[in-house]
C-alpha cells in the first residue's frame, strides 16, 4: 500500500482510525482504504452518519461563538481529530483576535495534519498529541501552559469524543480531573451518541457498536442519563442537553433531516 506524502511515518495504514473515519464521514482526504471500509459498514447498519456529524459540527460552530459572546475566549479540544473547514480556531479567530486554542489528539495522522494547517498560528493556536484517558499529560504539557491560563474561564471541548471511551475508562472521573483544574466559569461543550429519544431503534445502535468494536474502537451509546453524569459539577446552560440541531439553532431545527436528532449536545458553566 502506497504511503501518502502526509501520513507520518510508523502507522499501520491497514488499522482503523475513529479520527480518520470521522474525516471520511465528512467527506476529507485524510483517511484510509481500512478507514473508508469500516465507514461504509457503520453506514449500511446506521444511515445518516454523515449527516449526523455534519449536526455534530455545526453544534460545535455554534457552541464556540456562544462561548466567545460569554467572554470565554479560550479553548481546549481534545479528541480534536483531522481539522476541516470551519474548525475551532477558524470560528473563535473570526469571533475574537483574542481567542487562543489548544487541539489534543491521539491519533498521528490528526496530530501531523493540525500541525501542517495551523504553520504560522503558533502564537495562538497549538497542537498536544496526548489521549484523554491521562488529563495530567494534557493540563500539564508546555503547548497548554503557553497558550492556556486556567486561572482564567476556559471552554472544555469534548466533542463526539467521550462514546469511544468504555465505562472502564472510567470517562466521568476524567471529565471531573479535567474540570477540577479549570477556573470558575468555564464551559463544558459535549456531544455523545445514543439512540434514546432519537430516529434510530436500539438493534441498529448495537449494530453499529458491533462494527466499532470489530475494529478494536469501542463505540458506546449511553442513556440521556449517563451522558447528564458527565455536567456533574457544572450547571447546564439553557436549553439543557438536547439533540445537536436543537442547541440553539440558528434557524428552524424542525427542517433539518430526522436522522440528525441521534444524540446529545449540551453545554455546562462551572460554578
Amino acid at each position: 500500500m502506497e504511503r501518502p506524502a502526509w501520513a507520518p511515518q510508523g502507522i499501520d495504514l491497514s488499522v482503523p482510525s475513529v479520527s480518520r473515519i470521522y474525516d471520511y464521514y465528512l467527506g476529507g482526504s485524510h483517511n484510509f482504504e481500512a478507514d473508508r471500509e469500516a465507514a461504509r459498514r457503520a453506514m449500511e447498519v446506521f444511515p445518516g452518519l454523515p449527516k449526523i456529524m455534519q449536526a455534530n459540527r455545526a453544534f460545535m460552530r455554534r457552541a464556540v461563538r456562544w462561548a466567545v459572546d460569554q467572554g470565554v475566549t479560550q479553548f481546549l479540544d481534545i479528541g480534536s481529530g483531522i481539522p476541516t473547514f470551519g474548525n475551532v480556531h477558524q470560528v473563535a479567530h473570526a469571533a475574537s483576535g483574542e481567542a487562543r486554542v489548544v487541539y489534543v489528539d491521539n491519533d498521528p495522522v490528526a496530530v501531523a495534519h493540525s500541525r501542517a494547517v495551523l504553520e504560522g498560528e503558533e502564537h495562538r493556536t497549538g497542537v498536544v498529541s496526548a489521549d484523554f484517558r491521562t488529563p495530567g499529560d494534557i493540563l500539564g504539557h508546555e503547548e497548554v501552559g503557553r497558550l492556556l491560563d486556567l486561572k482564567r474561564p476556559v471552554a472544555l471541548l469534548l466533542v463526539a469524543l467521550l462514546h469511544f471511551l468504555e465505562d472502564s475508562d472510567d470517562p466521568w472521573g476524567k471529565v471531573a480531573e479535567l474540570r477540577d483544574a479549570l477556573a470558575p466559569g468555564s464551559l463544558l461543550v459535549l456531544t455523545h451518541a445514543s439512540v434514546e429519544g432519537g430516529p434510530r431503534k436500539p438493534e441498529e445502535g448495537a449494530e453499529v457498536e458491533n462494527v466499532y468494536r470489530d475494529i478494536g474502537s469501542p463505540l458506546v451509546l449511553r442513556s440521556r442519563r449517563a451522558v447528564e453524569r458527565f455536567f456533574d459539577g457544572f450547571e447546564l446552560v439553557e436549553p439543557g442537553l438536547v439533540a445537536m440541531p436543537d442547541w440553539r439553532p440558528d434557524g428552524p431545527a424542525d427542517q433539518e433531516d430526522p436522522v440528525v436528532f441521534t444524540g446529545f449536545a449540551g453545554v455546562g458553566r462551572k460554578a
